[in-house]
């Protein structure tokens, strides 16, 4: 897999390196474990996005571990591969084994310094521990081109015994030097202090950076990483969607756009494709079955969606009002307007237009009246309820498909065979149905939808949630569907969890018919002007 060429960049300055564990320390974190297969996959993404350094696993940890580690080396090109060790000779030996194919090595060696760690966990002394990181970061030395120290637990370590030990690393050797706050403990104020001390006090480090590794316990990672990179370091290490031991890892996709889209006050050249962040992280989400939290920054659904009616006012008339980075700069499509209690008229009317309405003013307040009373009991509006909605006060039809019935079999066994009885109805072409076969009946029900309606769609993405909300229990869907190379998101909410589904994937086939519809509309339109000039010619 080759390196691609970059295109994001910030201001020239300082180059700051991205060190992602999401693979090592991420995959690590329960709930978040990877196959091999998965694991070399997301490490195509992570060079996709350029990332500096893949900590591709901790090749010590098990026989798969270092298998992985090594096929990534083999498979993936442009990024350095790392692993992790302990300081000791068959952890560095294993992982240099490992990393052998790899254009670019690195072993990670990490030690406690700290006295809870010295005494509790290693039975060391500091002298002790001065001997073992030269012996380690000496030998790893001699196993792969460059060697990365990390002093556990750094930010509780006594300052001076600190400087000691990262300038032993870097006399053995160590060109990175790492200060992690192993426990999510630090302040931004007070990382930002040690970083400075230790720039100014570590001898030897002409040839090596200072790289910081922030834990979120208590939700600061990114934060102080920040802080870090303003003091000197020279490297962030984290993970996509901020996976990680207990709390998680700095988000890295957070730092990335943070330096994107502050050039103003970081002076840092990154060397990231920021347009591959929300591929990586959805690619993440579904190989764990971890969903990103609807308000995750970035990356989460919530991003770039508006519900209040002076933002979605704003982002009508000018996206910038609201928002201070574009969608399409991390790579998802576009933004969202979620129509809910809070909305206005600007947004309803938006939306009517594109389900294929034309709603006059006076309608469209008998609709708003009757809208906001739906809202107030449901919260989000689906496509759906409000296609059902403007029907029913309007009077009037739109051109776009509604489920009224599915039936599934869920069969079991090698013979057994799945299928699906459908049916969508159309102001033009009235009832239709179909039934279907799949590799399980939603995915039957999908098929039986494309044979109807004629849009070959690929599922990107499918979450189903349950809700409770005054008395009353429903399923919601959401969707992402790929067709023809562009992604269509759909919603739904039912009373059960077959018709949400079922429900969502039309929504999605409707928007994408629509917007070929505007397209063809555009390209006619187009044509007519042209034949009219001519003919005025």
């Amino acid at each position: 897999m080759a390196k691609p060429k970059k295109t994001a960049k910030a201001n020239k300055g300082r180059k700051i390196a991205f060190f992602d564990t999401t693979l090592r320390d991420g995959e690590q974190a329960p709930g978040f474990s990877m196959s091999a297969e998965e694991k070399l996959m997301m490490a195509g993404a992570l060079c996709d996005l350029g990332v500096d350094v893949i900590e591709a696993g901790f090749a010590a940890a098990s026989p798969g571990d270092a298998d992985g580690v090594r096929r990534i080396a083999s498979e993936i090109e442009g990024p350095t591969i790392c692993s992790l060790s302990r300081a000791t000779e068959n952890d560095i030996r294993t992982a240099g084994r490992a990393l052998e194919p790899a254009g670019k090595s690195r072993i990670h060696i990490f030690l406690g310094t700290s006295p809870i760690h010295r005494s509790a966990k290693l039975n060391m002394s500091t002298d002790e521990v001065l001997a073992a990181i030269h012996r380690s970061v000496s030998l790893a030395a001699t196993h792969c081109d460059e060697v990365e120290f990390s002093a556990e637990d750094a930010i509780r370590t006594e300052r001076e015994f600190l400087v000691e030990a990262l300038e032993c690393a870097a006399k053995a050797g160590a060109r990175v030097l790492n200060v992690p706050d192993t426990v999510g403990y630090t302040t931004p104020d007070e990382i930002y202090d040690l970083f400075s001390h230790l720039i100014a006090k570590v001898g030897g480090t002409e040839n090596a950076i200072f790289s910081a590794h922030c834990h979120d316990d208590l939700g600061m990672a990114v934060a102080n990483s920040l802080a870090a990179v303003r003091a000197g370091a020279m490297q962030v290490e984290g993970a996509i969607n901020g996976i990680g031991e207990r709390a998680g890892n700095c988000a890295l996709e957070e730092v990335m756009m943070v330096f994107a889209t502050r050039k103003d006050l970081f002076n840092v050249d990154i060397d990231i494709d920021t347009t591959k962040i929300y591929p990586a992280s959805r690619m993440l989400s579904k190989m764990t079955g971890n969903p990103v939290p609807r308000n995750k920054a970035i990356v989460g659904r919530n991003a770039f969606a508006h519900e209040a009616g002076i933002h979605q006012h704003g982002v009508l008339n000018d996206r910038r009002t609201y928002e201070i980075m574009t969608p399409e700069d991390i790579g998802l499509p576009g933004n969202a307007l979620i129509l809910g209690k809070h909305s206005g008229k600007h947004a309803l009317a938006a939306r009517a237009k594109e389900l294929g309405f034309e709603i006059d003013d006076d309608r469209l307040a008998a609709v708003f009246i009757a809208f906001k009373a739906m809202a107030d009991q449901f919260g989000e509006i689906a496509d759906a309820q409000l296609i059902e909605l403007i029907s029913g006060v309007t009077g009037s039809a739109s051109a776009v498909w509604r489920l009224k019935r599915v039936e599934m079999r869920a069969a079991y066994g090698a013979q057994a065979e799945p299928f699906a009885r459908v049916e969508l109805e159309h102001p033009e072409r009235g009832m239709v149905t179909d039934i279907a076969t799949g590799e399980g009946p939603i995915h039957a029900a999908f098929n039986a939808v494309q044979h109807i309606t004629g849009m070959s769609a690929t599922v990107e993405e499918l979450e189903i949630n349950h809700v409770g909300a005054k008395g009353r229990t429903d399923c919601i869907a959401d969707i992402v569907l790929r067709i023809n190379g562009t992604r269509f998101g759909g919603r739904s909410r039912t009373r059960d969890v077959i018709p949400a589904g079922v429900e969502a994937y039309v929504d999605a086939i409707n928007r994408a018919a629509a917007a070929q519809n505007r397209d063809a509309f555009g390209q006619e339109k187009a044509s007519t002007t042209t034949d009219d000039a001519k003919d005025a010619a």
